[in-house]
């Protein structure tokens, strides 16, 4: 589910926020679903306990996770809502956007997609 890259230039704990955040956005990740333990986490991805529980922890701050003491870190009802998440939204739409006319695509075609996907009801 999340993956690190280690040559990245983006901080590990910055690429697991953003990859959760991500995974919130396209609808992976629902209101309280629980996500894996920070333990478990930073096992998986052979990180340093620390490193992990930064990102949940600025992921908390910003109201995008909660934590339930003894039972683990959910999203949050609104996560959605959050700022960050919605920044991230328009910076990705706008970069596919322009991949998308950089390809040939038509404003047609990208709206005609638009539809498709707003009909169905925003699901993959």
């Amino acid at each position: 589910m999340i993956t690190v890259d280690n040559k990245s230039k983006v901080a590990i704990y910055e690429q697991i926020k953003n990859q959760i955040m991500e995974l919130i956005v396209v609808g992976v990740l629902k209101p309280h679903d629980k996500l894996p333990s920070i333990r478990t986490l930073s096992s998986d991805l052979q990180l340093n306990f620390n490193t992990v529980k930064k990102a949940f922890g600025d992921l908390e701050s910003a109201g995008v996770i909660y934590t339930l003491a003894g039972r683990g870190c959910f999203v949050a009802e609104n996560a959605l809502e959050n700022s960050e998440i919605k920044q991230k939204a328009v910076n990705e739409f706008r970069n596919g956007a322009i991949l998308a006319k950089s390809s040939g695509l038509t404003k047609d075609d990208v709206l005609k997609i638009l539809d498709e996907i707003y009909d169905r009801g925003g699901t993959l």
